[in-house]
């Protein structure tokens, strides 16, 4: 048996992502000199700049930098949300750079789950709803017991009938969260979660995306906070748009019960 891939390669059965024969996990995100460069009014921006990395399931991967630094970038051309100017861009096996917009809508719906740091919930459904969505958008069975249980895991199953405008920016944000996690695919991008979150919230939001990868997603967390890249099985630091380094966490990994800020 063969499983094929979005870009109509083929894979032997056993050896798709998250295995190996060995039982190591397989690379699930993969950049080979990947940049974007926009050009606006004459202006030539690179926002990345020939960036090489690899991020396999079951990591955990905190990108940190400043603003400016093509952070956000990076996680909006392995969500297929936007488009890299030259090299490729690998998620799960499928080929993700050049692929139709069709391909990448079918992309998003069932291989990434994304954290936006402006939340994007629909206005006009409930908590509940927004959730429910995300679960039934990538063909999951008995979507709205999952919403309901996503939203108790984020501590808002008291807030499930609310809407957005009716809920605090950190409530919003963890609906976010709840509604990634309702997917169950096999990519989560998160972009600052813990940003509008208090400090004991924020810590259990980290708990939450630190077992996804403990379940075999593979994580990639974008923030500014240093103190998150503590928990990170690797760190990767960016500055211009290109890689400055990429490692373990300076002094080793740290429990989430040992960050502060």
């Amino acid at each position: 048996m063969t499983v094929m891939s979005a870009d109509m390669t083929t894979r032997p059965a056993g050896s798709g992502p998250g295995s190996s024969p060995a039982g190591a996990a397989l690379p699930m995100i993969e950049l080979t000199d990947v940049s974007r460069v926009y050009r606006l009014d004459g202006l030539v921006v690179t926002a990345l700049a020939a960036v090489t990395l690899t991020v396999r399931a079951g990591e955990f991967v905190v990108v940190l930098g400043p603003s400016g630094s093509g952070k956000t970038t990076l996680l909006n051309l392995v969500g297929g949300l936007d488009v890299a100017s030259g090299g490729e861009i690998r998620v799960g096996g499928r080929m993700v750079s050049g692929a139709s917009r069709g391909a990448l809508a079918e992309y998003r719906r069932h291989t990434t789950s994304f954290v936006f740091q402006t939340f994007n919930l629909f206005p006009g459904l409930t908590a509940l709803e927004n959730v429910e969505f995300a679960a039934d958008a990538s063909g999951r069975a008995a979507a709205a017991t999952i919403a309901r249980d996503r939203l108790a895991q984020v501590g808002l199953a008291d807030r499930a009938n609310h809407f957005p405008h009716q809920l605090s920016g950190g409530e919003q944000q963890r609906v976010a969260i709840a509604r990634a996690l309702a997917t169950g695919n096999p990519v989560l991008l998160a972009d600052e979660p813990t940003g509008e979150l208090d400090f004991r919230t924020g810590v259990q939001v980290l708990e939450l995306l630190r077992a996804q990868a403990t379940a075999d997603r593979a994580v990639l967390v974008v923030t500014h906070n240093r103190e998150i890249a503590r928990i990170a099985d690797r760190v990767i630091e960016l500055s211009s748009g290109a890689v400055v380094r990429d490692g373990p966490p300076a002094g080793g990994r740290a429990d989430v019960a040992d960050l502060h800020w």
